[in-house]
């Protein structure tokens, strides 16, 4: 049979180019998931700034617990984790030890600032000029000589300028003052290689220098291997569907082929055999192809990340041969399934029924099929509960896709149900295109139900993607803008103690943003100054008093709250950003989580323990223009101001851009294999009187029933689960969806369809209707 299922293939090209395609895209987007995941787990960044220092000496990065199963769980910090500069002085003891340089590593008016002290860790050398020695000097790196810094004398240039960063070095006393971060460093070069067992700190060689050199780094890497495995796990399943789906469809225009051999005597083992062995020819060809251009497509998606910020332009891509080996086996297996799945019906009916079953398809759902759309619609239900009462964006997202994917996979199993509950309305459009569609679809349901799948698809996912975005954004911001009560708000870098200077200012208020771990838990932190809080901003306090806030207390959201079963003289044991331990008594529980964190710190607290202690300041009263004078900084409206950064919100557009791709794909596809499949139906009603008019306008109203069908049924999934992820995340069950988003998605769904059904429709009516009906004899 497999030699049978080579000469199908070859005399049946454009019926098998459909599945081809929809392999060679789900092999495509599998590889470049992979690879994503991949770097995650297994990239790497080569050090810069220590590349001249065979061992890194720097702070453990990761915070640890042990569990009660003996197994120790890490998590990475979210700033860096500085060491005692005594231990420099043990390490130059150490046999074998013949050179220790320490160093502090600081923000600097958009500088990447050092004690001089520590030059020969990359190593720099001086091009010209001479070392910093008075607190007013500094040297540039080369990419900026001739650059003034203000409030200081540039003394010297480098002859180096790293590819990752913009360095300045100070004087060491005076780097070490500014860092503010007294009796420590943050890292020690050791030359040579040296063992280190002194707790908080840890030995770096090789690639592992650049991780301690570049920590986002280090961050990225934990994204892209959530990323990578949600990204992977959605295309894998989405790509199942859309596969199945073309395979069915597929079988189906098969119908009157299979019937024959049947009819002269293949048994049905061999007609599965046949269609598998198709299945497994197309799928390897589509996997190794699929696969290279899923390299290409992985390079891509890093430059988009590095362009969007979320990825460092030094974090390298793994390129194995794991992810294309992955993508070729599931397309192969997907492929199988498919084909099999599909064919199962049409190989078990005997041979004196096979040719009456082509000229009239069984009515009615197979059993087996009409159980597991059930237990879809059960699981899509179980799902959407579950997500209503999830209220973490790691635990949410994954959940989100799988609830919207799972209502599609009803959706697709129920389809003739749906079918035939559409075509049996009172409605059609008018005139003899009309008549002719009504009665079209009524004939032929299993085609219109294998149409709107790929349709009901792409509207669920591109509405689910948007709107969960646009909700959380739209949640947010409306607790911000509700919650700033300051008139001004300065940017990074300004002085708070000018701003309070300024004539009419009444409070200001020094905001920082962080994190923090709770039993390995990560919670988003604001850290505020307390004094005049209550005039530059309004948290909603539900319960208890802000007035009690201080360096030993805490305010946490009600989120936050219900999460960790704390309340009101609870104390919480909490791990700060660079990894310090810290024990906070609860004083207030407040509503707006979403737009100001779940934990309120005070600032004197958390300031000491960022790798950047310069933040936002909210001011209210006083002169915009005496402010800009006193700060230095740009002044804007606390209104104004009060915006919802969301960094991840462009990469998951990006990353789910890929999945709304292939959907629109798998719609052209689906449409384009239907519409050529019909040139037989098409030639007969054109032999019979129909105008060439008649037909494409036949065909625009199928297509147009189809996508209001889909439109609806994408629209009513999407919305179900963003309630449910609404009524989680936000507290409220009602997502917010842009109108105009909303009808754009609407409007490229049904210009997708229409065009993919004009272009084929166009060249199938193309021809003279006796050479088609000759050719298809």
């Amino acid at each position: 049979m497999i030699s049978f299922a080579l000469r199908m293939l070859r005399h049946r090209k454009a019926g098998f180019a459909g599945a081809f395609v929809a392999l060679l895209c789900a092999a495509a987007l599998v590889t470049a998931c992979g690879m994503l995941l991949d770097t995650g787990l297994r990239g790497g960044v080569a050090p810069e700034r220590y590349a001249g220092a065979p061992v890194i000496v720097a702070g453990d990065q990761y915070v640890r617990q042990a569990k009660e199963s003996g197994k120790e769980k890490a998590k990475l910090l979210s700033e860096r984790r500085w060491i005692p500069a005594s231990l420099a002085q043990d390490l130059a003891r150490e046999p074998g030890v013949t050179k220790v340089v320490t160093e502090v590593t600081f923000p600097y008016a958009g500088f990447t600032a050092h004690g001089w002290e520590s030059a020969a860790l990359t190593p720099f050398t001086l091009a010209e000029g001479r070392a910093p020695k008075a607190a007013d000097e500094v040297v540039v790196d080369a990419r900026h000589a001739g650059r003034a810094i203000p409030g200081h004398r540039v003394v010297g240039v480098t002859a180096q300028a790293l590819p990752g960063q913009d360095t300045i070095f100070f004087a060491t006393g005076e780097a070490r003052r500014l860092a503010g971060r007294a009796g420590l460093v943050t890292a020690i070069g050791v030359w040579p290689g040296i063992e280190v067992a002194v707790k908080g700190a840890v030995a770096y060689t090789g690639d592992e220098r650049g991780a301690v050199e570049f920590p986002e780094a280090e961050n990225a890497r934990v994204k892209l291997i959530s990323l990578g495995g949600a990204l992977g796990g959605t295309s894998l399943l989405v790509a199942i569907l859309v596969v199945v789906g073309t395979f069915a469809l597929s079988m189906q225009q098969r119908r009157r082929e299979i019937a024959l051999l049947r009819a002269v005597g293949a048994l049905p083992g061999q007609v599965r055999r046949l269609v598998g062995g198709e299945a497994l020819l197309i799928g390897a060809v589509a996997g190794a192809l699929g696969s290279g251009a899923g390299i290409l497509l992985g390079f891509w998606l890093r430059s988009r990340f590095v362009d969007l910020g979320a990825m460092p332009a030094n974090l390298r891509l793994v390129v194995s041969p794991f992810p294309p080996i992955v993508a070729v086996l599931t397309t192969l297996v997907a492929a199988w399934v498919a084909a099999r799945v599909s064919a199962r019906r049409t190989a078990r009916i005997r041979p004196v029924e096979a040719l009456g079953e082509t000229a009239m398809p069984a009515a009615g759902i197979p059993p087996v099929r009409l159980v597991a759309g059930l237990l879809a619609l059960a699981g899509g239900v179980v799902l959407t509960i579950v997500l209503s009462g999830l209220n973490t964006e790691a635990a949410s997202s994954p959940v989100t896709m799988l609830t919207a994917l799972v209502w599609t996979i009803a959706v697709a199993l129920l389809g003739p149900v749906v079918a035939r509950a559409v075509t049996a309305l009172p409605l059609r459009a008018p005139g003899v295109a009309g008549y002719l569609a009504r009665k079209s679809l009524r004939a032929g349901t299993g085609r219109l139900a294998s149409v709107i799948v790929p349709l009901t698809l792409m509207t669920a996912m591109t509405c689910t993607i948007l709107f969960v975005q646009t909700t959380m954004g739209h949640a947010a911001q409306g607790e911000l803008s509700a919650g700033v009560r300051a008139d001004h708000v300065l940017g990074p870098g300004a002085s708070a103690a000018a701003a309070r200077q300024v004539p009419g200012v009444r409070a200001v208020t020094e905001v920082l943003r962080t994190s923090v771990r709770i039993d390995l838990e990560k919670y988003a932190v604001q850290a505020v100054t307390p004094g005049g809080l209550d005039r530059t901003m309004d948290l909603d306090v539900v319960a208890g008093s802000l007035d009690g806030l201080g360096d030993t207390s805490a305010a946490i959201s009600r989120t936050a709250a219900d999460r960790l079963d704390a309340g009101l003289g609870d104390r919480l044991k909490l791990v700060l950003g660079d990894g310090t331990p810290a024990e906070v008594r609860v004083v207030a529980i407040y509503a707006r989580g979403l737009g100001f964190g779940d934990l309120t710190l005070s600032r004197g607290l958390v300031a000491g323990h960022v790798d950047d202690p310069r933040g936002t300041v909210l001011v209210s009263g006083g002169d915009r223009e005496a402010l800009r004078r006193a700060s230095g900084v740009p002044v804007l409206d606390g209104a104004g101001t009060a915006q919802v950064e969301s960094p991840n919100a462009a990469v998951t557009y990006v990353a789910m851009g890929l999945i709304i791709a292939f959907c629109a794909i798998a719609v052209v596809n689906t449409l384009a294999m239907s519409t050529l499949a019909r040139s037989r139906e098409l030639a007969l009603l054109r032999v019979v009187g129909t105008t060439r008019r008649q037909a494409a306008r036949m065909l625009r109203a199928e297509t147009l029933t189809a996508t209001v069908v889909a439109v609806a049924l994408g629209t009513a999934i999407s919305l179900v689960t963003l309630v449910a992820f609404s009524a989680g995340m936000t507290g409220s069950a009602l997502p917010y969806v842009p109108p105009v988003a909303y009808l754009a998605v609407v409007a490229a769904v049904a210009a997708l369809a229409l065009v993919a059904t004009a272009v084929p429709g166009r060249f199938a009516l193309s021809s003279r209707p006796a050479d088609t009906l000759a050719a298809r004899e």
